[in-house]
């Protein structure tokens, strides 16, 4: 049987992160930034989700006093449809509450009502629009919060 565990990234992990990374997204993050959340800033905290040692997600956040931010979310495109997505994000609620957080938002691309009916799963609502957010193609993103 297989064992998927969720665990603290590590800088090893990085390569492996990539591949999620560029499969997910249009506008991936290059390995020095990852590199950089794990060794440089104080308030980033990533996970990764491990299917028989193989990640096949991450998720990260960036925690300042009590309010939590969703820097990425990511499952691979083979592992997705799953459920897999809400197991992350519900772990990385857990960690926000373990850490005294009391507000979590993210940025979602107004397009992906996938993620943004996850998220409303989890009692996040919508606070309004980021106009022309995302680099890649100036998509607006919806800001969705929840006090936890």
């Amino acid at each position: 049987m297989a064992e998927l565990t969720i665990r603290k990234m590590e800088l090893e992990d990085i390569e492996q992160v990539m591949f999620v990374e560029l499969t997910s997204f249009s506008s991936p993050w290059n390995e020095d930034v990852f590199k950089q959340e794990l060794t440089q800033n104080l308030h980033a905290h990533y996970f990764i989700m491990e299917l028989d040692k193989k990640i096949i997600g991450y998720v990260g956040m960036w925690i300042v006093i009590d309010d939590a931010q969703i820097t990425n979310i990511a499952v691979l495109p083979g592992y997705r449809g799953q459920k897999l997505g809400e197991k992350l994000f519900r772990f990385a609620l857990q960690q926000a509450l373990q850490r005294g957080v009391t507000r979590l938002s993210l940025e979602v691309r107004v397009t992906n009502s996938v993620a943004q009916n996850m998220y409303r799963k989890f009692g996040l609502v919508s606070g309004g629009i980021r106009k022309n957010y995302y680099t890649d193609n100036n998509e607006d993103a919806v800001v969705m919060w929840v006090n936890l």
